[in-house]
């Protein structure tokens, strides 16, 4: 089942997400379903409040960046940490960050033609579930540990918006709202407020 995604100004992306029972809730499918959302977006994350639902669920696949098709650069060199890097994450805790913080631009789906650097460490460990329901806890460096902290941020009602200098969120205030109101041109499915 492909979600609509939730646009920047839905409460729920500001919300703190709650834990969930596998017992009680049907991750395995909700995964699926999730998977096959980011796809139709082409995304490389995508986390449940980004579909309305505050719960702790993300997935990630960040493999298509290893894709020397999808780099506009002559100098691409693959990222190590993106290698097979396609995980559920269920109910995920970030215990640990560790190095220096690196910028680089990102972009969301909820928020649609905006991007913008951001800092983060370059390491996190992080304690989660999978769709099978084994913990484990593990380290992540580069890239996967980017797009981990990004959707993470999600499930604690962050968006990478938050990290933007104060004047250049006011330069984009506009846009933002324009997005909130539905006034933007996307290839995927989004669900806006009447």
């Amino acid at each position: 089942m492909i979600y609509p995604i939730v646009p920047y100004g839905d409460p729920v992306l500001r919300k703190i997400a709650q834990e969930i029972d596998p017992e009680v809730f049907d991750v395995k499918q909700f995964v699926a379903d999730l998977y096959e959302t980011m796809y139709e977006a082409a995304g490389v994350g995508l986390a449940a409040p980004q579909v309305g639902k505050s719960i702790r669920i993300f997935v990630v696949d960040g493999r298509p960046l290893n894709d020397p098709d999808e780099d506009d650069g002559d100098d691409f060199e693959p990222d190590p940490s993106l290698i097979d890097f396609k995980m559920a994450f269920i109910n995920p805790e970030i215990t640990a960050t560790d190095g220096g913080k690196w910028a680089y631009e990102e972009g969301c789906l909820s928020i649609p033609g905006i991007r913008s650097d951001v800092l983060r460490p370059e390491r996190i460990t992080i304690n989660y579930f999978d769709e099978d329901g084994n913990e484990f806890t593990r380290d992540f460096d580069g890239m996967a540990a980017r797009i981990i902290q990004h959707e993470y941020d999600h499930l604690e009602g962050k968006l990478f918006t938050d990290y933007m200098p104060i004047l250049k969120r006011q330069i984009l205030k506009k846009r933002l709202a324009d997005i909130t109101k539905g006034n933007v041109k996307v290839d995927y499915r989004m669900k806006f407020p009447r």
